[in-house]
């Protein structure tokens, strides 16, 4: 190779080289569960039970056989407050329950008798 092709070669090779910036690292987007909003979603009571609201329905379930022990409708009374008209299949009554979300995974509820439980957010 002629040492005129070799240097012609060798200052297009330098001068593509200056064309070229560093690329800084792209950052990816992060990808992240949308946070729940209200009291949506699945909950459960320390003793494994299933809660849902879905839509202003409301369902209770059992963890092992999937058995529907109370089912009826809930209405948002405010964004924390919640009030729930059930009907429990196993004992067949009707009984309303007040709740309050007292963060995004724990739900304080009160019966209409007085007493109280706590449901955790399901993940």
């Amino acid at each position: 190779m002629k040492p005129i092709t070799v240097l012609s070669l060798l200052t297009a090779a330098v001068a593509l080289a200056a064309c070229q910036s560093e690329r800084a690292p792209r950052d990816l987007p992060v990808t992240q569960r949308p946070l729940a909003q209200g009291v949506e979603g699945a909950w459960v009571d320390p003793n494994g039970i299933v809660s849902t609201f879905q839509g202003g329905t409301f369902t209770t379930r059992t963890t092992d056989t999937n058995q529907l022990l109370a089912s009826g409708t809930y209405i948002n009374t405010s964004p924390t407050l919640v009030e729930i008209n059930m009907t429990s299949l196993v004992r067949n009554t009707q009984s309303k329950v007040n709740c309050a979300l007292v963060s995004q995974s724990q739900l304080n509820c009160t019966t209409a008798e007085g007493a109280q439980f706590s449901l955790a957010r399901r993940a």
